[in-house]
């Protein structure tokens, strides 16, 4: 039997300003990636007319950009939940291959 972790105490108030303190140093002095980004947002648009299916186009479309979830697509779509995570998942596989180029 694996022994037991003692539990970690809560974080207190000092904590959390000194990790607010460091998120804002870190934003304050982090390169600028507006381009990158806006770039990547063309190549998505892109990808996703060229390299996906109808169907996969429907289905990432209502899960990301409608926020549906899956159990509501299936639903919608009148077909099995694991038909709806397949087809997002093979989606997500075709733009990851097709798009880590682009960075």
């Amino acid at each position: 039997m694996a022994p037991r972790r003692k539990p970690e105490a809560p974080l207190t108030i000092r904590d959390n300003e000194f990790i607010g303190d460091m998120a804002a140093w870190r934003t304050a002095h982090s390169e600028d990636n507006s381009e990158q980004l806006e770039r990547l947002r063309r190549s998505l648009r892109s990808a996703r007319n060229a390299e996906l299916t109808p169907r996969q186009q429907q289905m990432l479309r209502m899960y990301y950009d409608e926020g549906k979830s899956m159990t509501r697509i299936a639903a919608l779509l009148k077909v099995n939940k694991s038909t709806v995570s397949r087809t997002i998942a093979r989606g997500r596989q075709r733009l990851k291959r097709c798009l880590k180029y682009c960075l």
